[in-house]
Order: structure tokens, then C-alpha cells, then sequence
């Protein structure tokens, strides 16, 4: 929902950081497998406990994900690059949820799942529209220059990252923030598939 609002706020700074690196031989794959190691590092601290080490850790991974964009942008974007960063951004996604449980299974076990299950049918309306918005030559740079199209919702990644920040924060909220926020995704899937399906028609 926000990300599109953000975009203008954070891709300068993104760009300009994303050449120095690039200048220096730093490569949009490598960020992006360094951001997924520190994604599953915060996923490891969370489980053990260590919830602001595992915050810490997903700010790393939100770091490397902005930059390997960047990169990409300043080097040329290639088809490798773009599937790599989905679908280890998905795992990352993935991960978090599975380790609050891994955490507290007695008290985060139900919550997690849902809110994964939320993940996993927002993820799908989102893929499938991109395979057939490729076919069809549809193109949107809502939410910047991405390699896929990307097709806007109420959870998206800015919101996605405040929660689990939340979660981190206030570890013993969890149940209730990953409930509302599998409730939130689940429209968003809704809205997804309901908008894929008239674009497609």
C-alpha cells in the first residue's frame, strides 16, 4: 500500500549508494545472496530468542535488498538477478513467521501458520498475474523499475517489514499482530485476484 509512496523517498539515495558500489565491483547477486544469509540469521536469533539481534538482522536484509536493485540498475538488470531476488525476498518472508513459531510453539504455532497461508495465497495471485501480464507485454513502474510485474495490494513490502519489526519489538504480541496482519494479507489476496482477473479478461 505504501511502497509506491515510498519509491520517490528512497530511490535517490538507493541509486547514488548502488553506483559507489558498483564502481567498486560489488554485484547486485552477490547483495542479494548476502541479504538472504542475513535473513535467515534473523530468523535463526529469532527463534532462539533474540528478537532485536533477529530486527537488527532484518534491517540488514531490507539493506541488501534496496541495493542489489541498485546495483542492477547501474550494471543492467539481468533475468538471473530478478528471479534470485524474488524468490529469496519470498523464502526471507517465509522464514520470520516460521521462526516466531519455531519460538513459542504453544503460543505462535496457529498465528504463524495462518499468517503464512495468508503469505502463500498473496504470493501466488501476485506470480501468476506477472506470468500473464509478461505474456500479454503489460507493463507498471508503480513500484519502481522491477524485473516482473508487480501488481499493487494492501500488504506489500513496506508494510510486510513494519510488522515484523513490531513483532520483534514486542515479541509477546505476536499472535495478535500475525492474526491482523493474515487477516490484512488475506484481503490483500482478495483484491489481487479480483483486480487479476478484469486486467486479464
Amino acid at each position: 500500500m505504501f511502497d509506491a509512496r515510498l519509491r520517490p523517498l528512497i530511490d535517490p539515495p538507493l541509486g547514488r549508494a548502488g553506483a559507489w558500489l558498483a564502481a567498486r565491483g560489488v554485484t547486485a547477486d552477490g547483495l542479494t545472496v548476502a541479504g538472504f544469509a542475513a535473513g535467515v540469521a534473523a530468523a535463526a536469533a529469532i527463534a532462539a530468542g533474540a528478537f532485536l539481534v533477529g530486527l537488527a538482522l532484518i534491517g540488514l536484509n531490507r539493506l541488501a535488498d534496496g541495493l542489489d536493485g541498485a546495483v542492477a540498475r547501474t550494471t543492467g538488470k539481468t533475468d538471473r538477478g530478478g528471479y534470485l531476488d524474488v524468490t529469496l525476498d519470498f523464502a526471507f518472508y517465509g522464514l520470520v513467521p516460521l521462526a516466531f513459531a519455531a519460538a513459542d510453539p504453544e503460543r505462535n504455532a496457529l498465528a504463524a501458520a495462518a499468517l503464512l497461508t495468508a503469505f502463500y495465497v498473496n504470493g501466488a495471485a501476485f506470480l501468476a498475474f506477472a506470468v500473464m501480464a509478461e505474456k500479454r507485454g503489460l507493463k507498471t513502474s508503480a513500484q519502481g523499475d522491477k524485473s516482473l510485474f508487480y501488481l499493487a495490494g494492501l500488504a506489500e513490502g513496506a508494510e510486510t517489514i513494519a510488522v515484523f519489526a513490531a513483532m520483534c519489538v514486542f515479541p509477546a504480541a505476536f499472535p495478535a499482530l500475525a492474526g491482523a496482519f493474515a487477516a490484512l494479507t488475506g484481503v490483500s489476496a482478495v483484491a489481487r485476484v479480483v483486480l487479476g482477473a478484469r486486467a486479464l479478461r
